[in-house]
Formats: structure tokens, C-alpha cells, sequence
């Protein structure tokens, strides 16, 4: 505890450097790729020199580790009851990437116990201040044990498809969240598209509904069009944007990597990090 205290103060002695942008990456309903695209998202922001970390909350079905044929040997449950150290938990996958699996039995914070809690953000500040990109791979829906954190995050991805059920789905996923938080930036992908013109209308819909409903404001990153090499990359457990550089679907990433990146902006220091406010926040009015 004395080792990752003096490594926190350190980091906050850094003031000139931008805390990590914390994102969320959502979707309305199961089987739409979300956890795939984390892995190649993650993949290809390192590859853009962002140092990015994957914390896998997708509680009971997390399944990031498969994606890249990794076997963490802990996972945060470990950290947050003490068992073990940060560094104990941080699985390495690639040059500048790395991982936390979620661990099974992790409920929502508000049942946390405050030491659990105070684990919770030393160590999400040491992330804060050790990486760039903190993605956090939301199981599917809006759940009790997922929508504090949501809440709390920077930024939310939200991937969808182009079918009805799909995008009816994202919309009620973005209400939800956005009737608790109108501020939440939203940014929008679809995935499987087999036509491009469905993957602009889809995203089209979901951006108009945000706008004339709830008077909330979206961003597009772009779409990932049907590809069989998505699969041929998950049986070889290696991202497909490692495994097949020149396909379509990584040159779609890429754009989508660019488009996210060229939306960064300044962050506040460490001590005053909205991401760690927010927590303290809804962990306060939860104990209250």
C-alpha cells in the first residue's frame, strides 16, 4: 500500500499532463460485437501511440481475454478486496495496451464496502495518470451493477447494427442514461453492416431520435461493415486489425480511431478529475 501511495503522489506531481480519457463502451442489447470491437479499438488507438487499458466489466460473460489469447491469472475483484496490488491485476496484451479482467461477483458500487471503495479510486487514479485511454467494456444494457460507473465516465461508445430491434434498443439504452445525465457524450458506431448506405441511415435514425426526443446531441465515429475476417480473428485469438491490416474493416477502424482521437481535449488534473468526482459522488448520495 506504501509503494502504490508514493506512486500516486508522484503521478500527481506530473500537473502538466492530462489525466486519461475514461470511456464506456455500451451497447443495447447482447451480440452486436461490442467486446470485439473494445479489443480492436484498443488495438488501434496503441497503435496510434495512445497507452490504453481494458477493464473488463462485463461481469459473469467478460471474454476480452479470449479476443487476444490471454489468461489473466487475477482480476479486479482480486484488487478490490485486497488479496492483491494493482500491478497484480494489469494483464500486458501488447506495446503500450493492457487489461483488467472484471472477476465474477462484482455488484453494483452502491453495495461496495468503503474500503472496497477507496481501492476503487486509488486505483483508477494511478490508470488515470499511468495511461491515456481507460476503456471500460459495459456488459449489454443499462444494469444495476453497470450504471453507476456509465454515469460516472467521460464518454460513452455505444455500438449497434443496422437491424430495427438493434437500433430501438441503443435508443432506449441512450434515453435511459441520458434522462439521469442530459451532458453525456455519446458517441456512436455501427457494426456488421452489409450495406453502407444502412450503417449511415441507422446511425442517422439514432442521431435524429437523440436530437428530437431528448434534445441531445450525438457523435457519429463511423461503421464496421460485415466482414468474414471478424470471425476467422476471433478463432485465431488475435484482433483483426493486427491479423488482417489491409482488410476494409481495419481501414474502417482506423478511421474510426482518427475520429475519436481528433475529438480529444484537455482534461483537468488528477485532482479534479470529473470521472473520480463523479464516483465520490454517486457513492456519497448512495451512502446518504
Amino acid at each position: 500500500m506504501h509503494d502504490q501511495a508514493e506512486a500516486l503522489r508522484m503521478k500527481m506531481l506530473k500537473a502538466h499532463r492530462k489525466t486519461a480519457r475514461s470511456v464506456a463502451i455500451i451497447s443495447g442489447k447482447g451480440g452486436v460485437g461490442k467486446s470485439n470491437f473494445t479489443a480492436n479499438f484498443s488495438y488501434s488507438l496503441a497503435a496510434k501511440g495512445q497507452k490504453v487499458i481494458i477493464v473488463d466489466m462485463d461481469i459473469g460473460m467478460g471474454n476480452i481475454h479470449i479476443l487476444f489469447g490471454a489468461t489473466p491469472n487475477h482480476s479486479l475483484k482480486d484488487y478490490l478486496t485486497g488479496s492483491k496490488e494493482l500491478q497484480d491485476v494489469i494483464t500486458p496484451l501488447d506495446n503500450e495496451l493492457a487489461f483488467i479482467a472484471g472477476g465474477s461477483g462484482l455488484e453494483t458500487v452502491m453495495e461496495w464496502s468503503e474500503s472496497m471503495f477507496d481501492r476503487l479510486i486509488e486505483g483508477f487514479s494511478i490508470l488515470q495518470a499511468d495511461y491515456d485511454v481507460i476503456l471500460f467494456d459495459m456488459g449489454a444494457g443499462a444494469t444495476k451493477s453497470s450504471i453507476d460507473l456509465i454515469l460516472a465516465v467521460d464518454e460513452i461508445i455505444l455500438i449497434s447494427t443496422p437491424e430495427p430491434t438493434s437500433i430501438t434498443d441503443a435508443y432506449s439504452m441512450m434515453k435511459f442514461i441520458c434522462m439521469q445525465d442530459a451532458d453525456k457524450t455519446f458517441h456512436i458506431v455501427s457494426n456488421r453492416v452489409i450495406k453502407e448506405e444502412d450503417g449511415r441511415d441507422s446511425v442517422a435514425r439514432l442521431q435524429l431520435a437523440m436530437r428530437k426526443f431528448l434534445s441531445a446531441e450525438t457523435n457519429v465515429l463511423g461503421f464496421l461493415p460485415d466482414d468474414t475476417n471478424v470471425r476467422n480473428a476471433v478463432v485465431a485469438q488475435t484482433p483483426f486489425v493486427k491479423l488482417y491490416p489491409n482488410s476494409q474493416i481495419t481501414k474502417r477502424m482506423k478511421v474510426i480511431t482518427e475520429s475519436f482521437l481528433l475529438g480529444d481535449q484537455p482534461h483537468t488534473s488528477i485532482e479534479t478529475s470529473g470521472f473520480l468526482g463523479k464516483l465520490k459522488s454517486i457513492f456519497r448520495k448512495g451512502r446518504g
